[in-house]
């Protein structure tokens, strides 16, 4: 048999088994409903390539090594007390300036003994443990995801992966539920939150087919079934605000409460939801983003900040798909402000979330086991 052959041979094997998948390797196995989608992505020409030609990502200082692990989410409460975080065995921390102590748990089955109850053997942290350790009991242990504290109560609002939107009073212990479902779907994969100066809660649900430990399948399948959502707390009734959306992420009302921000995971958008004026119940296109986002978080002066996971994809394949953390700073109006990285991944390497706080950029990450620090000064 020639070379060429040979090769033509062991290609064909490997398509079949590719094909056939006979030890369910594949990341779709399991989904014998899985379907693609389209996704219409922006064109290259719409794109930002601004870089930071400096990596200044590169200069922020690692915290809590190996403490946290998983911290998608970081919130200050209404006292400046912090931060709090969730993690990935279910716990949401607090950082009380010397330690890290327990605050509050979003299932039953992560509660301490020495401080509420029983805890579920399979919910105890685990030693050396990655993020990814505890994928397969985030249903039974809660995943905290996005964190938001409310402005006049100080109650804490939790988007739960699993057990959909959470609040816990100042004093933490077990959240209470408040939204699991919405026009009779359930929520599937809860991601983000916010609350606004009259306590109605905006929020998304990534999918509503897959839940979060399968996010690579909402990834392959393009799926376009993400919701963003608004609960009123006095009626207790949830509506829908936009529908349709391709793995909507972080969310974050504008400074003066008259619109909101939501990322379009799938696409690599940043889109503007009105609450108030002539535009009320309309969105538009507020940013193209120069990669694929995860939270989004407004400072002080109105703008917003967006984590991104990674660039684009010929970028990512250029870079060696290397991890490499991302994050830009936005206006109102969608200008690009600020471009902030650490191209080859040497000290941040990921980042979930951008919390702007006395001039220092805080920022965690679902993939990571320590919270970054930058000082913007």
């Amino acid at each position: 048999m020639t070379l060429p052959r040979g090769f033509a041979l062991l290609f064909l094997l490997l398509a079949l088994y590719c094909g056939l998948d006979p030890f369910q390797h594949s990341p779709i196995a399991g989904f014998p409903d899985f379907q693609v989608h389209k996704v219409d992505v922006p064109a290259w020409s719409q794109v930002p390539t601004d870089v930071d030609a400096h990596n200044l990502l590169q200069k922020s200082e690692i915290k809590f090594s190996n403490q946290v692990i998983g911290p998608e989410s970081i919130a200050f409460d209404p006292l400046g007390r912090g931060p709090y975080t969730g993690v990935a065995d279910g716990r949401i921390l607090f950082w009380n300036g010397h330690s890290w102590t327990d605050f509050a748990y979003t299932s039953p089955n992560s509660e301490c003994i020495w401080n509420f109850g029983h805890r579920s053997e399979i919910c105890n942290p685990i030693a050396n443990a990655t993020p990814l350790s505890y994928v397969k009991n985030e249903h039974i242990c809660g995943r905290p995801l996005g964190l938001r504290f409310h402005k006049k109560t100080g109650d804490l609002y939790i988007a739960d992966a699993y057990l959909g939107i959470m609040k816990v009073g100042p004093e933490g212990g077990l959240a209470t539920s408040l939204v699991t479902e919405a026009e009779g779907v359930p929520l599937r994969f809860t991601n983000d939150v916010d609350i606004d100066e009259e306590g109605n809660v905006y929020f998304t649900d990534s999918s509503t087919k897959y839940p979060r430990r399968n996010f690579i399948h909402l990834v392959f399948s393009g799926d376009g079934s993400g919701r963003v959502l608004k609960y009123n707390p006095v009626t207790e009734e949830t509506a829908v605000l936009a529908r349709n959306v391709g793995f909507p992420n972080g969310i974050s009302l504008s400074k003066d409460g008259s619109f909101l921000v939501f990322c379009e995971g799938l696409i690599g958008r940043l889109r503007k939801f009105w609450l108030k004026g002539d535009k009320a119940g309309t969105s538009e296109v507020l940013a193209i983003l120069p990669g694929f986002p995860d939270n989004v978080r407004v400072n002080e002066n109105g703008d917003f900040w967006v984590a991104l996971h990674c660039r684009r994809y010929m970028y990512s394949y250029i870079n060696g798909w290397r991890l490499h953390a991302l994050a830009v700073k936005y206006s109102p109006e969608g200008k690009l402000l600020q471009i902030l990285e650490d191209s080859q991944g040497k000290v941040v390497r990921a980042i979930s979330e951008v919390e702007e706080k006395d001039g220092k950029l805080w920022m965690g990450s679902v993939l990571m086991p320590f919270v970054a620090v930058y000082d913007l000064k």
